[in-house]
């Protein structure tokens, strides 16, 4: 306990015990060895007697003078080194190696801890001997653990794992809340109320202004974003970044070649969309790219494969169509709309970009253009598949919008004046080959099924849903899109009472998957815990055979389904509640479009 006090000179209780086995008056040593090892105050001595006269223990007076010493004195230490002296680091590790010895004594290590906190650089043989003491390294402070990490990048791994899987395992829950909502879904949050979580403030923490320590986290984002393929990865890429922003850390922001984009698309995340000027900032970025810094584009690629950012994306995308509708314009006539094109198709091929090394966008993008239409259009033709999603894909799609806008108009119709033409209940070969064979379109198709959903349009619905069985990659069956298609479908609450409704959206879309796709099941017994009572009885009971869990099932599942069978057999017992429409108040946004005689009176 009190080890290192002879190297210091000071006597502890081994000398103590020493002196008392060799003298012959033990009374006239003890008071000896007071004297030589109290505290060195002649006018103290005469005043000791009249504590003694109240009964206040020696040692009690002795340790309240010691701990007022100790506050002091690590007061002292903060003020020298907020101080301007020249000398003021010099003065604390001079300090710091008289008291280092005593950095195992309870009472004196604080005041070694103090010191090694305020020292930018700690000697490196105090550094490896905090390191090689596992109750040191654990209580010294996070400015001393920095300067230990930033050479023992194996060392902050181990600190840095642990929140990382935390992170990820929030955000799988956040997909899987119990809440189904169009309202309050996974992209609710603000981008500065994300920022405020656990794992980010840690991080955040732990780098402090220190570059080598925010390299090595992107380092370990990379890599784990590679081996896993787990989108969220890049999300807290973008979410560190802001985090140190906020703080005005620009000793990393500075140098982080990214920071100017994702402040900016933190932005248009913020807002959902990505107008006009900031469309241009983004553009600027892209374009200003220089040759040798091309590596630059698997970190941008990086933040755009954010889902927060794909989200908002594809949001401004159909916003932007709407409008070119209204405006009787060709999708490849917009700036804007190919930029945003061009930012999607980036962040869609992130991964392929990082785990090939080859970064790089085609030459033709930086070789003076006429107008930013070319160029973005010139970066979707050296993707050929891209280029065709503006050529092919959209009026494809756009087709499937007149023929929801025809019905529309047919059914206001009085009955003579309507048509034969019957409404077509499959899609064009070409929309259902691009989402099986292009990821960006298939990105834009998922999110116009879910623009249909919001605006309760129950046919155009069953004409898409089929169609999402097969599609790139199975992304209509991610948790995202999951997450927010079965919160939409809470709108059409009332259809479920439809056979012909249920049979597509489950035998149709989600049944097909469930048995191979755990998490399908799980997002379908998430979404019949609030729906059930609408669902035709009949249908239910045979729905519930199908969905029973097999023996080899995840517990999630297994709980799911046991909540849902108590919640039938309730059911059973009770009349269900009365249930309250769903209010349509989404805050996406919406644009006011001038109806003309081309433009569709539904909103794309």
């Amino acid at each position: 306990m009190f080890a290192g006090l002879p190297e210091l000179g000071i006597s502890n209780g081994e000398d103590l015990k020493e002196t008392l086995t060799n003298c012959t008056e033990p009374l006239k040593a003890i008071d000896q060895f007071q004297m030589e090892n109290g505290i060195l105050l002649p006018t103290l001595q005469s005043a000791l007697p009249f504590l003694d006269l109240h009964g206040t223990p020696r040692l009690e007076f002795h340790q309240s003078v010691f701990d007022e010493l100790r506050d002091k004195l690590m007061e002292r230490v903060a003020t020298i080194a907020e101080g301007k002296e020249e000398d003021r680091y010099g003065k604390l590790e001079e300090l710091l190696e008289k008291s280092f010895p005593l950095v195992k004594m309870p009472s004196i290590q604080p005041v070694v801890m103090q010191v090694l906190k305020h020292l930018p650089k700690v000697p490196e043989k105090k550094l490896k001997m905090v390191m090689a003491d596992k109750e040191l390294y654990k209580v010294c402070a996070v400015e001393v653990k920095r300067q230990i990490w930033q050479d023992n990048q194996a060392l902050f791994g181990d600190e840095v794992s642990p929140l990382l899987k935390q992170y990820i395992v929030e955000k799988e829950a956040a997909l899987f809340s119990s809440d189904l909502s169009i309202l309050h879904n996974f992209f609710s949050p603000s981008p500065k109320t994300r920022r405020q979580g656990e794992v980010v403030l840690k991080l955040t923490q732990m780098i402090g202004k220190n570059v080598k320590l925010y390299d090595m986290v992107l380092q370990f984002l990379r890599t784990l974003f590679l081996r896993t393929r787990n989108v969220h990865y890049c999300t807290l890429r973008a979410e560190l970044l802001m985090s140190l922003h906020d703080l005005d850390i620009s000793e990393i922001c500075s140098v982080d070649p990214c920071h100017k984009f994702t402040w900016c698309l933190d932005a248009c995340i913020r807002e959902k969309f990505v107008d006009g000027k900031r469309a241009r900032e983004l553009q600027g970025f892209l374009d200003g790219v220089k040759k040798g810094q091309e590596q630059v584009l698997g970190d941008l690629s990086m933040i755009l494969c954010d889902p927060f950012a794909c989200n908002t994306l594809v949001l401004s995308i159909m916003r932007n169509l709407q409008e070119l509708l209204s405006q009787d314009a060709l999708p490849r006539d917009s700036p804007d709309l190919m930029l945003l094109l061009r930012m999607l198709s980036l962040g869609q091929g992130a991964w392929d970009m990082i785990d090939s090394q080859v970064f790089k966008e085609p030459r033709l993008v930086r070789t003076g253009y006429a107008s930013d239409v070319d160029a973005n259009l010139s970066f979707l033709c050296a993707y050929s598949q891209d280029l065709e999603v503006v050529t092919r894909f959209l009026p494809a799609m756009m087709s499937v919008v007149v023929d929801d806008h025809t019905l529309n108009v047919e059914q206001k119709l009085p009955s003579e004046e309507k048509s034969s033409l019957s409404y077509p209940t499959t899609l064009p070969d070409a929309y259902n080959r691009y989402l099986q064979e292009n990821r960006v379109a298939c990105e834009m198709g998922l999110y116009y099924v879910l623009h249909i959903a919001k605006l309760r349009n129950k046919n155009t619905l069953q004409r898409l849903l089929p169609a999402l069985v097969e599609t790139y990659n199975d992304m209509a069956f991610g948790d995202i899109f999951l997450h927010l298609l079965t919160g939409h479908l809470t709108l059409l609450s009332d259809e479920f009472g439809s056979e012909d409704f249920c049979s597509v959206v489950f035998d149709g879309f989600l049944l097909t998957s469930f048995s191979s796709k755990e998490n399908v099941h799980r997002h379908t017994l998430r979404m019949l815990l609030h729906l059930h009572h609408k669902v035709l009885p009949s249908y239910m009971e045979t729905l519930m055979k199908t969905l029973e869990p097999p023996k080899q099932s995840c517990e999630p599942v297994k709980e799911l389904y046991t909540q849902l069978t108590e919640k039938l057999d309730a059911q059973k017992k009770s009349p269900p509640p009365a249930d309250e429409t769903p209010s349509l108040d989404l805050g996406l946004h919406p644009v006011t479009v001038p109806t003309t005689a081309s433009t569709p009176s539904t909103p794309l």
